[in-house]
C-alpha cells in the first residue's frame, strides 16, 4: 500500500467512525447516511484511490477541473456530484459527466441543464440549493434560493425533460439567524424537505454538513453528507 493510500485509508476509516457514531447517537441505521468525498483540488489518482477503497460518490465544484478529472475516471464506479455554482456556459460539460448537480438556484440553470440532458440522452438527478440567510423569497449571491422559493423551483425541475428532482441542499450559513447554529439550520431544511415530500414523494435526498459539521447533519436527518479536508487532508492553496 502507497503512503497516500494508506492517509486516505486512515482519514476514511476515521470519517466512517463520526459518521457511525453520529448515526447511532440519532437511532439511525449506516446506511441511511451516504458519504460524498469531495475530491475538488485534488488529482485524479486521488479519486482512483478512494474508488479502490471502496468510495462511489464523490464531488466537485469547477467544471475546468472536474471535467478533466472525470474523464481520466471514466473507468471507474462512480457516481459524480456536481456541487457548485454553475453557469449557463459550463452546462453542457457538466451534464456530460455529472450524475447529480445540488446547486440548482433558479429557473434558467434549469432550462440549460433539461436541453443538455435531452441532448446527450441522459436522465440528471438535481438538488434545489437552499439559501438559508437568503431571505424567505431572496437568493444568495454565493448561490441558493430563499425557502419561498422552492416550490416552484422544483415543480420547474420535475416537469423539464431529462431532469429527476432528487431533494435539497444546504451549506450551514455564516450569517443570518443560522450563524453558527449548523444544527438548527439542517432541522430547517428538514422541515423544508418534509413540506417538499408532500408534493414530490421521490425527493427524499437531502444533502447537508461536510467535515466540520456532519455530525450535526446526521442528527437533523440529513441522507447525504459532503467530507473533504477530514478525508483527503488540508487543500493547497491555489494561486
Amino acid at each position: 500500500m502507497t503512503d497516500r493510500k494508506a492517509q486516505l485509508a486512515a482519514n476514511l476509516a476515521q470519517v466512517e467512525e463520526r459518521i457511525a457514531s453520529a448515526c447511532a447517537a440519532a437511532g439511525r441505521e449506516r446506511e441511511e447516511v451516504t458519504l460524498i468525498v469531495v475530491t475538488k483540488t485534488y488529482p485524479a489518482s486521488d479519486v482512483r484511490i478512494l474508488s479502490e477503497l471502496g468510495v462511489r460518490d464523490v464531488a466537485e465544484n469547477r467544471d475546468q477541473d472536474a471535467a478533466p478529472k472525470a474523464a481520466e475516471c471514466a473507468d471507474l464506479p462512480l457516481r459524480w456530484h456536481f456541487v457548485g455554482q454553475l453557469q449557463t456556459n459550463k452546462v453542457r460539460s457538466v451534464v456530460g459527466y455529472a450524475d447529480v448537480v445540488q446547486s440548482v438556484d433558479r429557473s434558467k440553470l434549469v432550462t440549460s441543464l433539461s436541453a443538455a440532458a435531452v441532448r446527450a440522452e441522459r436522465e440528471l438527478g438535481c438538488l434545489i440549493q437552499v439559501a438559508l440567510d437568503a431571505g424567505e423569497n431572496g437568493r444568495r449571491e454565493r448561490g441558493g434560493v430563499g425557502p419561498g422559493g422552492i416550490e416552484e423551483l422544483a415543480a420547474f425541475v420535475a416537469d423539464s425533460p431529462g431532469l429527476r428532482l432528487d431533494g435539497l441542499m444546504t451549506v450551514a450559513p455564516l450569517t443570518g439567524p443560522y450563524a453558527d447554529r449548523q444544527q438548527a439550520a439542517f432541522e430547517r431544511l428538514m422541515d423544508l424537505s418534509t413540506d417538499l415530500r408532500r408534493a414530490h414523494p421521490a425527493a427524499n435526498m437531502v444533502s447537508a454538513g461536510m467535515s466540520a459539521d456532519l455530525e450535526q447533519a446526521v442528527a437533523a436527518g440529513a441522507t447525504h453528507v459532503r467530507v473533504g479536508t477530514a478525508v483527503l487532508g488540508v487543500r493547497p492553496r491555489l494561486g
